[in-house]
């Protein structure tokens, strides 16, 4: 597989709704330690209603079916996730504007995009404790994979595996942004409820989409 097509980028989103429902609890008690512990529950009220509103959601375009979900995640995720994961979304939206197809190279840079609204958003940074840690490093590997052009799906177990990667780097650190910083040292031997929840839905992800 070289491209994404407009379908399968609507079948990789429905997937990502589909675990975060299916994982709300978990996510929750990853939260409970360093955070409020409603993370999952505030990931998933938002997947729960675009997926009510799958059906009114524009399928023309990658970018206007991204724009559109991101709308929805915006509003309808509760807490610091909904600006976090829509912005995520909306700039993803704005770098596959019009198109119906991309290959792993405009892939990639989508992924970067939706890391640099999270950070226009949140001023965080890898390092910090945040979902960055395991994103981040997931964009870095789907780059490495564009450069060196590699197949899609190859390139895309590769960023679930640096994701699940970063994701337990954040055990040894000290969260410095979100809730999590409030408790400070507390937030060692713990990983980021976000970067943790990546890890997982791009694994899952990735093995749907392998068989």
């Amino acid at each position: 597989m070289n491209v994404i097509t407009t379908s399968y980028m609507i079948n990789m989103v429905d997937l990502m709704a589909n675990i975060i429902i299916k994982n709300e609890v978990y996510f929750c008690e990853l939260d409970s330690v360093a955070g409020d512990g409603d993370f999952g529950m505030s990931v998933a009220k938002g997947f729960k209603q675009l997926k009510s509103e799958w059906d009114d959601i524009a399928k023309d375009s990658i970018g206007a079916f991204l724009k559109d979900a991101g709308m929805i995640i915006t509003e309808y995720c509760g807490g610091a996730s909904g600006p976090i994961w829509g912005s995520a979304f909306l700039a993803a939206a704005k770098s596959t504007k019009g198109k119906e197809e991309i290959n792993l190279d405009e892939f990639a840079s989508m992924m970067e995009a939706a890391v640099a609204g999270i950070q226009k958003r949140g001023n965080a940074q890898l390092g910090d404790k945040t979902l960055l840690d395991a994103l981040i490093p997931t964009t870095v590997a789907l780059r490495e994979g564009a450069q060196k052009n590699s197949d899609m799906l190859t390139a895309m177990i590769n960023g679930a595996r640096a994701a699940r990667e970063g994701a337990e780097k954040t055990k040894t650190m000290i969260a410095s942004r979100g809730r999590a910083s409030y408790v400070g040292e507390r937030s060692l031997d713990y990983p980021d409820a976000g970067a943790m929840a990546l890890g997982i839905i791009f694994t899952e992800m990735t093995e749907i989409l392998s068989k």
